[in-house]
């Protein structure tokens, strides 16, 4: 079916007037925004002095944690890696020197480089092993330094423990381990928590 006539709308190019051409309203509505900045406050943060305030779900620099014994709680399932978009996670098992579980991982590389931080790997983790930390300053002067094996995994826990940045998703919730905090009213109204898995 044809369009008809009364349906088409010719739209012709604007023309330039004198005032167009010679770029001055333009340069007079950008001089206008700059200094219409100049009397906002300022909403630079001054890096490092001062730590951006990030929020409780933040994820940042991955870390393997430990169990009670202060072993690799990770039992080398290949869940994580199977689970990344980036295919940036490398595993090799090895049988466990420990009676209470078959396999645990020999080496353990994560590519922080190109890792996308969804956290599909911290979700898909059976025994809770892996975790995205509120770490944020992540830098290296080389990719090698980047590729965070299995001993600097477990340091970022040590790291994150002992200065009390526990990721909040560690913290059982009402509604899975990846819930917000509860408030002091939620907690005493919430029904009881399942314990926590084992390894």
């Amino acid at each position: 079916m044809p369009i008809e006539a009364k349906d088409v709308y010719w739209i012709e190019t604007p023309r330039m007037n004198l005032l167009d051409r010679l770029y001055m309203p333009a340069i007079a509505a950008g001089l206008q925004t700059t200094l219409s900045h100049l009397f906002k406050p300022k909403v630079t943060v001054q890096f490092p002095e001062e730590q951006p305030k990030l929020p409780d779900n933040y994820r940042g620099v991955h870390r393997l944690n430990r169990d009670e014994q202060g072993r690799v709680k990770c039992v080398a399932c290949y869940m994580c890696s199977t689970a990344c978009p980036a295919h940036c996670i490398d595993i090799v098992a090895a049988p466990s020197p420990w009676p209470d579980r078959e396999k645990y991982p020999e080496t353990f590389v994560i590519d922080e480089l190109r890792c996308i931080y969804c956290g599909m790997c911290e979700e898909a983790c059976p025994c809770d092993a892996i975790e995205l930390t509120s770490l944020f300053d992540l830098t290296g002067l080389s990719r090698e330094e980047m590729m965070y094996d299995k001993e600097k995994l477990l340091s970022v826990f040590d790291e994150t423990v002992k200065a009390g940045t526990d990721p909040i998703r560690t913290r059982r919730g009402r509604l899975s381990i990846s819930s917000e905090p509860l408030t002091t009213h939620e907690s005493a109204t919430a029904p009881p928590v399942a314990p926590e898995r084992q390894a």
